[in-house]
């Protein structure tokens, strides 16, 4: 296997990350101009592998969606297919198949659409034969397991000759997720009303637009736990906005208890050090990408911090809360369940000479674990599995030791 050493380095000069363009806002942006017939013009799209993978698709529109691993891209160009009414294969890779879309795939039966499962009930590949009519204007999806589905459903509903009314059941994860959907379908012309537990979205039409997309706070992540982390430095993060769509922007609190300082400026943010303010509990419900990045940051600054809304980890590229666990120890650190599902980060006490860092398949824990080079000799094993959201960044790791 391919490995990636990360020689120690404590403090580093004042550096400038060019980051990369928003992978959730890209994707959501690409299915709407589809909607659109791509008459829209949009700008600073991502580079990430799951970008890349829904523009190739789009524009090639082959008989089979193979998604690779990009699950956002599975769940969106599923309801996408069926409210244009196409026959399509959805299909990925063998972790892909192993993520379920069985609750979307009831949704979107319910609509009136045709679609069946070609070998595990409830999980891809899918084969959909388009929607013929729509049978109902009403559906009711749970608000707790994945965010994309609500997505999915929300940017299609237009399309739908009825419109669609979404009764949320239950706890809303990722809400900020729903919101950033809803307000970009607003950026282009589409409004929606979403009260309570209740999302009404008439039948209208996408209006063709230019659409900007932000840089991704998600890749902002690792390099404020990088400011927390080393004994002296500061970063310039391009392209972030105070008021942004994405909810992985959480990150600004949240670091500021753990020893970061935000300063937004034109054309980006300044991160600097400065006092540890404590952190004793955080809910992720909201913002679950950045668990990994805070667990790793306060397991080396010390810090012990109780963790809930953790749910959704379990079914991503890994399971993350397993991988997490794992890899935590490596250096002394655990992450321990309770019987409430919340999970007690326990910090490292002393820091191995090197850590050997599994990735697991999924880009979150090679980027998550990289601050630990402030501590100790890092070894990443499968480095490039980075490619599917952030491909330059080990090249931007390498700009803060110049």
């Amino acid at each position: 296997m391919e490995t990636l050493i990360l020689e120690q380095i404590n403090s580093f000069l004042p550096s400038r990350i060019p980051l990369p363009s928003s992978k959730s806002e890209s994707n959501r942006a690409l299915i709407i101009d589809a909607l659109t017939e791509g008459e829209n013009r949009l700008l600073n799209l991502a580079e990430a592998r799951d970008t890349q993978t829904m523009i190739r698709l789009l524009k090639e529109n082959p008989p089979i969606f193979d998604v690779l691993d990009a699950g956002t891209t599975m769940r969106f160009l599923t309801a996408y297919a069926v409210v244009t009414d196409q026959y399509k294969v959805m299909t990925g890779t063998p972790r892909m198949c192993e993520r379920p879309i069985g609750i979307l795939v009831d949704a979107l039966r319910a609509l009136g659409a045709e679609i069946h499962y070609m070998n595990k009930e409830g999980f891809p590949p899918l084969a959909i034969h388009g929607l013929k009519i729509q049978k109902t204007d009403a559906l009711q999806i749970r608000g707790d397991v994945s965010s994309q589905y609500i997505s999915a459903l929300l940017m299609v509903a237009p399309k739908l000759p009825k419109g669609l009314t979404l009764e949320l059941t239950g706890k809303v994860g990722s809400r900020t997720y729903i919101e950033m959907t809803i307000q970009l379908m607003k950026a282009f012309g589409v409004s929606c009303e979403w009260k309570g537990n209740l999302i009404k979205v008439k039948h209208q039409d996408y209006k063709p637009t230019v659409f900007s997309v932000e840089s991704d706070w998600s890749g902002a992540s690792y390099w404020f736990s990088l400011i927390a982390c080393a004994d002296k430095g500061d970063l310039f993060l391009e392209g972030l906005k105070q008021n942004s769509l994405q909810g992985d922007s959480k990150i600004v609190e949240i670091m500021d208890h753990l020893g970061v300082k935000s300063e937004f400026k034109v054309g980006g943010l300044k991160l600097t050090k400065q006092e540890v303010k404590g952190l004793d509990a955080f809910d992720f419900s909201d913002c679950p990408d950045l668990a990994q990045t805070v667990a790793v940051t306060c397991a080396i600054i010390g810090q012990k911090v109780r963790f809930t809304g953790l749910e959704s980890l379990r079914i991503k590229e890994t399971d993350r809360i397993y991988a997490l666990q794992q890899e935590l120890l490596k250096f002394g650190a655990k992450l321990e369940e309770d019987a409430n599902e919340a999970f007690t980060l326990i910090p490292s006490v002393k820091m191995p000479n090197e850590v050997k860092i599994h990735t697991y398949d999924d880009h979150r824990m090679a980027m998550a674990f990289m601050p630990l080079m402030t501590k100790t000799r890092v070894i990443i094993e499968d480095p490039e599995v980075v490619n599917k959201s952030y491909p330059s960044f080990w090249k931007h790791v390498a700009l803060i030791n110049n």
